[in-house]
């Protein structure tokens, strides 16, 4: 439809068919997986629809609250950050693009819905879609934890029976040896799961006890998950079969523990709500 001079003034509401907010929602969520696949970013891809599932479960429930209607300029606003993000869409996917382009997609979407003054009501969303990039900004600042990770999952090995030496962060078996990286440490998986805290306890009401405690088995499960993985990993070196290692070590492999870390978590989230509850005074 046209748009008459009197619309750019902010007080002139634009309302903008559901239909044509669902559809653009939808082919902008298939782009984004289709880049993060393209990435071979699977475990991402996993991250993110347990962020985007705890926004739109949260934007369902106030449905019938929020204000609809915007104006030119959040159209102008809304259409620009969506293009921005489509733009980008076709370059080489970075780390950083894939944390925050959801975040940002939902902010443009969100203006054209609702208009820029709007944004308020929408506040739970957008932090929880905040939180899916964070991870890609603490990594650039943690230190690097893989001689704590290596030294873990020598002991597990040891522990369990196996002869093993770690030297320089390479965990030595009889028969084979893997070097703990970087990017193998835990510590991605330990600050997605961090981010997903923050949703936890933004969107319940927890005692104080439970605040402290959520974080803190967070960060245990990520990182002892991760550990048991590398331990897989180095015992898996000593096998002559490389596919399966190789698969293991791939991200399709590393899908597997994400999605334990995350149930083992929401299992342990489940339990501190139902406590809660029961608490509560009758």
């Amino acid at each position: 439809m046209a748009i008459k001079g009197s619309d750019i003034y902010p007080g002139q509401r634009i309302k903008i068919p559901a239909f044509v907010l669902l559809g653009l929602s939808g082919v902008l969520f298939a782009i984004y997986c289709t880049v993060t696949l393209r990435a071979d970013k699977f475990a991402h891809l996993a991250m993110s629809l347990v962020f985007l599932c705890a926004a739109l479960s949260n934007l369902w429930d106030n449905r019938l609250s929020l204000k609809l209607g915007t104006n030119a300029l959040s159209i102008a606003i809304g259409s620009g950050l969506v293009g921005a993000v489509l733009y980008q869409s076709w370059q080489p996917p970075t780390g950083l693009y894939l944390g925050f382009a959801p975040f940002i997609v939902a902010l443009g979407m969100m203006g054209l819905a609702s208009g820029v003054q709007a944004l308020g009501q929408y506040q739970v969303e957008l932090v929880t879609l905040f939180c899916l990039g964070v991870p890609k900004l603490l990594l650039k600042i943690l230190p690097d934890i893989s001689p704590l990770t290596a030294q873990f999952s020598t002991y597990l090995l040891w522990y369990s029976g196996f002869s093993v030496q770690l030297t320089d962060n390479v965990i030595r078996l009889p028969d084979g040896a893997v070097r703990v990286v970087p990017s193998c440490s835990g510590l991605n998986l330990i600050t997605y799961m961090l981010a997903i805290t923050a949703i936890f306890l933004l969107m319940f009401p927890l005692p104080i006890t439970a605040k402290i405690w959520a974080p803190f088995v967070a960060v245990m499960l990520g990182f002892f998950i991760n550990g048991i993985r590398v331990a897989l990993l180095a015992l898996l070196s000593t096998k002559n079969n490389p596919a399966l290692f190789d698969y293991w070590h791939s991200n399709e492999g590393a899908l597997l523990f994400v999605m334990l870390t995350v149930v083992l978590f929401g299992l342990f989230c489940w339990w501190i709500v139902r406590q809660t509850e029961l608490n509560l005074p009758k």
